[in-house]
């Protein structure tokens, strides 16, 4: 398949699971997951109609947007290290990635210095696997409020990574608890309404307990080596 039949399929998959959940296609955010290919692929993707882009490494998300510009939205999904942030905060549209207190500071100094606000997500660990990045559920409300009274930084919701699923179902317990956690932190943080969380295996599962971005790469782009973030 193209990478264009490719993400017809996609879109064809994020609808109908939200058809299904009463919702539309349009409440969902599909973050092409295009670390590690090149920018042929990519130019393929936008030309089929991709308006989102992530990345997690922050110097291929810099060549890559000084390469194709504004082309796309550009999404930083993977850990963010301390002397990163100047690369990404500015060129990432949404961060999804902020777990502790120093690296939002780290990001709102940048956004400040630069004076843009820049959007950002929590991340969660809800699994509680060693090998994930993202604060644990019963801190993450707590960051949410503290982060939100930084300046030149916007808190629009949290993100969650799951554990490779065998089953897409398998994914769901996971989901839902994101999706709980969500609704608290929509109720103390105005705005902060976004729940990044699903790919290419379960996609569908986390439109139906509510998703808003889905990160999805293989599905798009074909098989890539696994690095097991985002997609």
């Amino acid at each position: 398949m193209t990478i264009e039949e490719r993400w017809a399929a996609v879109r064809a998959r994020v609808a109908d699971a939200a058809l299904d959940a009463g919702r539309t296609a349009d409440d969902v955010c599909i973050v092409a997951v295009s670390k590690t290919f090149g920018l042929d692929a990519i130019v393929e993707a936008i030309d089929a109609g991709v308006t989102d882009l992530g990345e997690n490494r922050a110097q291929e998300l810099k060549e890559k947007r000084s390469a194709l510009g504004d082309r796309a939205r550009w999404h930083f999904i993977g850990h963010l290290q301390s002397n990163k942030v100047r690369t990404v905060v500015g060129i990432a549209s949404l961060i999804h990635s902020v777990d502790r207190p120093g690296i939002a500071e780290a990001i709102s100094r940048r956004a400040s210095t630069l004076g843009i606000v820049q959007d950002v997500l929590i991340e969660v660990n809800v699994a509680g696997e060693a090998s994930k990045q993202g604060i644990e559920p019963a801190r993450a409300l707590h960051l949410c409020e503290e982060v939100s009274s930084l300046v030149g930084l916007s808190v629009k919701g949290i993100m969650t990574m799951v554990p490779l699923p065998e089953r897409p179902e398998d994914s769901a317990p996971y989901y839902a608890r994101l999706r709980d956690l969500g609704q608290a932190v929509q109720a103390s943080v105005p705005g902060a309404d976004v729940l990044s969380m699903g790919t290419t295996r379960d996609m569908e599962v986390a439109v139906a307990h509510g998703a808003t971005h889905v990160r999805v790469g293989e599905a798009i782009f074909g098989p890539r080596r696994r690095t097991n973030v985002g997609d």
